[in-house]
């Protein structure tokens, strides 16, 4: 944390419910730690306020004290209506709207307990554009979309298109916060063939920079959120950000283009190991069945045929990888079509039938009948 901080990095994004609930308490700890002085950093949270037990005002404004207990201060720069869009309006009318949530919440604003009032939007396309349509009422001060090159343009669905978010929260002059640059991590563990097609243009460029570089050249972004597990995630945005080089253009065209073709070429599953399907009624580990699956797409171990050269190195690789990866009783031929967890995606993934994909894929593979 200090280390981010002596090189620039000054925005901090958290939630009650993130690392098993432990992550506010954590990043309070390394705060404080740092030796910074709060005016020297900001702070972002959410209202994630899932569960039904958490609908009522009392439970809502419970959760926002405690942020402010868990990371020792007594004011949030950025509060975000945590994760509206997923199954419609309901859970927003629930969680913000009936209970006179939402209202209070702006009552913080004025009293300067929050500095900065806004949500993080996944899903239904009519719930972004509803808040749009009361923007006068509720004065976003900024909104978090998720947005990358290989989304930028989804005809397909709205509410995925990062091109469609942006540009309307452009209009109305609220500045942008950028989740998923990396759609989960997946635009920096790509094919082989995939980074040769990156170094081709920028050898000493990592792939994830090109990611970071696409989304951080949009004007009204405000900040870029980056998921680090690694110090040298953190080496490797602090050199694409310090200072950020803009893409020209063409760069930009090649990567929405060119690039993400060659991307969704390959059959992965759209999951960002978030976990918020989790837990599974049945035990399953969702999240971890579909990370094992991406895995091994992307270093070529799901072979279309029999006929595939790599056949048999790929059955064995992708076998053995799964009951190391996922224990027998978690595997998807567990899952009961329940659908408890679809719910709950913000990637909106037909989570069983996803699930029945992968499982039908492995049975063939044990039976020699691919």
């Amino acid at each position: 944390c200090k280390y981010a901080l002596e090189h620039g990095v000054n925005y901090f994004d958290t939630s009650p419910a993130y690392c098993r609930g432990k992550s506010e308490e954590s990043l309070g700890i390394a705060l404080e730690a740092s030796g910074y002085k709060r005016s020297e950093y900001f702070i972002a949270t959410k209202l994630s306020n899932f569960s039904p037990s958490q609908y009522s005002f009392e439970e809502g404004k419970a959760i926002f004290e405690r942020s402010l207990k868990y990371m020792k201060t007594d004011y949030i720069d950025y509060l975000l209506l945590h994760s509206i869009g997923g199954g419609g309006m309901k859970p927003v009318h629930e969680r913000f709207l009936d209970n006179g949530l939402l209202d209070w919440l702006m009552e913080q604003r004025e009293a300067g307990r929050i500095r900065n009032l806004g949500f993080s939007f996944h899903g239904d396309v009519a719930v972004f554009d509803w808040a749009m349509a009361h923007h006068d009422q509720y004065h976003w001060d900024f909104v978090q979309i998720q947005a990358n090159y290989v989304d930028w343009e989804n005809e397909q669905d709205k509410g995925r298109s990062g091109k469609y978010l942006y540009e309307e929260l452009v209009k109305r002059n609220i500045p942008v916060v950028i989740m998923e640059p990396l759609l989960g991590g997946r635009l920096s563990k790509v094919p082989d063939h995939v980074v040769a097609h990156f170094k081709q243009r920028k050898p000493e460029d990592s792939v994830a920079s090109w990611a970071f570089r696409y989304i951080g050249s949009k004007p009204a972004v405000l900040t870029v959120l980056s998921g680090m597990t690694y110090m040298e995630h953190l080496e490797d945005n602090l050199r694409t950000y310090s200072p950020l080089e803009p893409l020209t253009e063409e760069e930009q065209e090649w990567l929405e283009e060119e690039t993400a073709t060659l991307i969704k070429s390959y059959p992965t599953i759209d999951c960002n190991d978030c976990k918020y399907c989790m837990p599974c009624p049945y035990g399953l580990d969702i999240p971890g069945i579909f990370v094992h699956y991406n895995k091994c797409v992307n270093k070529g171990n799901v072979p279309e045929s029999q006929q595939a050269k790599n056949y048999q190195e790929a059955r064995r690789a992708f076998l053995i990888g799964y009951d190391r990866s996922v224990p027998r009783l978690r595997q998807a031929d567990r899952c009961t079509s329940c659908r408890e967890c679809i719910p709950h995606c913000p990637q909106q993934i037909d989570i069983p039938r996803e699930l029945q994909r992968v499982d039908s894929f492995v049975e063939k593979l044990k039976q020699g009948t691919l």
